[in-house]
């Protein structure tokens, strides 16, 4: 079957592996015929809710084989998925439901009484929740047993699927059109989202499959977030080329152990704090790895000497990657039969293009071994920002080059090596940080004149947020005071992990903040940075 849209894919699957295990969750097991059928449930209870195509559905929950089903089952309406980071608070949500016009949200119980606060200053009108109750019931098509766990308002997810049919034909879906849009932060203070066609993120899909081998042979294990790119491609990788998907709540190191051993599993993917913390656990050497014959890396640069560490425990390849939301998942990866270049994001997939450009002159291509800005262009680069032009224009030439806002190097033989970042962003166990986006919540406290955030290096993390607080002429405040604040608008891993209280913050000629200067004040205090 030949996929023209993200909705063709649990179809396709189904129809080529029909009973054959598609995914594994917490005990369950789903057949690639279950999985479509229950999407087909999904869908059903969409349309007949009135979502259909162009309408935006966010998805808000841990890993779960819901999130994985109302994915797909959305998709198949013709509907837009809005798939948000789980850590986000409600005041986050709301922004992102209000700028993209969401009308429908999926939640995790966990979550549900919340959004339910604030769907009535978005554009919301149904809040779907996903329930506690045990998997088998809906897929059989009884009626599920009551959780406990849905809000007065809400629907429950189980329920719908019960009620709804097993057969579902899509609208016709154009391939260039919108499929997903993924909010990522903002050098403003408020996130963007990346609009991405369905082209967009098969093509990611199918590149990033090529250069790992996924195959039907394959049984993957992951705790990546299904709302992120990288595990967006994980999943959809799996479904589309027949592999057997082991998917965890959550990353913990126990359970990854187990997964990879219990599972045979040929590959595990995940960022560069999980095998540091696999690496580290005291009990990784009693479980048997054998089975696994690659694993990939990215979210943020892998130190090469744990690298080494990874490939020896293992036995197998790491691969490093290297993407971005505006790309729809990766840009640049190792090959699984090329190569090895540990230290290095890779090349580039195929059919894309990557290059470093000087950064006063984005035209200017620079030489082998010259550090300039990474830019990508190619099927994978993002439509643009949804409602925001300006930021489109800024982000994308018209010629088609993305500028990535990473400093990076390319060797002549194509491989690149990032080497800081243009801009100020702050990578967390690879999740992406913008001071601006802290400094907007800072800047509320009624002790706070003044605010700036920086990066500190953290061996587990990667980096971490600190921030550097001016207060208001007899104002009194505490370092505890100050990160409770931050807590109630900002997601956990967005929250500094420190503050500085200075007297000035360093600045230009200008005023323009210098944030790569901010390390010299905790220097003038005799802290370490």
């Amino acid at each position: 079957m030949l996929m023209n849209s993200l909705a063709d894919i649990a179809t396709a699957a189904r129809r080529r592996w029909g009973d054959r295990t598609a995914l594994v969750f917490e005990g369950r097991r789903f057949s690639f015929d279950e999985i479509d059928r229950l999407a087909c449930r999904a869908a059903n209870a969409l349309t007949a809710l009135g979502i259909g195509p162009g309408d935006r559905v966010t998805l808000y929950s841990p890993n779960c084989w819901e999130w994985i089903v109302a994915y797909y089952g959305t998709l198949k309406t013709g509907a837009v998925v809005n798939p948000i980071n789980v850590m986000l608070t409600p005041a986050e949500v709301a922004f992102v439901a209000r700028d993209c016009g969401a009308r429908a949200i999926f939640v995790s119980p966990d979550k549900a009484a919340a959004v339910m606060d604030l769907a009535r200053d978005t554009p919301l009108e149904q809040v779907i929740a996903f329930g506690a109750a045990p998997a088998g019931s809906a897929a059989s098509g009884a009626t599920a047993p009551a959780s406990g766990s849905t809000p007065a308002g809400a629907l429950d997810f189980e329920g719908l699927l019960a009620k709804a049919g097993d057969s579902f034909e899509p609208p016709a879906i154009d391939p260039l059109s919108m499929s997903t849009i993924c909010y990522t932060s903002g050098t403003t203070g408020h996130p963007k989202g990346a609009m991405h066609s369905h082209r967009n993120v098969l093509m990611n899909t199918a590149l990033t499959a090529v250069m790992h081998g996924r195959s039907a042979g394959d049984t993957v294990v992951t705790a990546l977030p299904c709302p992120h790119v990288y595990g967006n491609v994980v999943f959809n990788g799996a479904f589309c080329h027949g592999m057997t998907l082991v998917l965890l709540r959550r990353f913990e190191e126990q359970a990854v152990l187990s997964a990879i051993q219990e599972h045979r599993a040929t590959m595990f993917e995940g960022v560069p704090t999980a095998y540091m913390m696999l690496l580290a656990h005291p009990d990784q050497a009693r479980y048997d790895l054998s089975s696994l014959t690659r694993c990939t890396v990215g979210g943020q640069t892998m130190p090469v000497a744990k690298a080494q560490q990874v490939q020896e425990r293992f036995s197998c390849p790491l691969l490093d990657l290297w993407g971005m939301t505006e790309l729809a998942g990766l840009g640049t990866t190792h090959a699984w039969h090329g190569p090895e270049r540990l230290g290095s994001i890779g090349v580039s997939l195929p059919y894309v293009s990557v290059r470093i450009a000087d950064t006063e002159s984005a035209a200017r291509t620079l030489a082998p071994g010259e550090v300039g800005e990474l830019m990508v262009k190619g099927p994978i680069v993002m439509m643009g920002y949804f409602g925001n032009e300006q930021a489109t224009r800024e982000t994308i030439e018209p010629d088609g080059w993305l500028h990535t806002g990473d400093l990076a190097s390319m060797d002549a033989e194509g491989f690149v090596t990032i080497v800081d970042r243009k801009k100020d962003m702050i990578n967390t166990a690879g999740f992406k940080v913008f001071p601006a986006e802290i400094e907007r919540v800072l800047a509320a406290h009624p002790a706070v004149a003044m605010s700036a955030v920086g990066r500190v290096p953290d061996e587990m993390k990667g980096e971490l947020a600190r921030a550097y607080v001016v207060l208001k002429p007899g104002a009194r405040t505490s370092e505890d005071e100050i990160l409770d604040f931050c807590r109630r608008d900002l997601a956990a891993y967005k929250v500094p992990r420190g503050v500085r209280f200075v007297a000035s913050l360093p600045m230009t000629s200008t005023g323009k903040l210098m944030r790569r200067e901010l390390h010299r004040l905790d220097a003038d205090q005799g802290g370490t940075p």
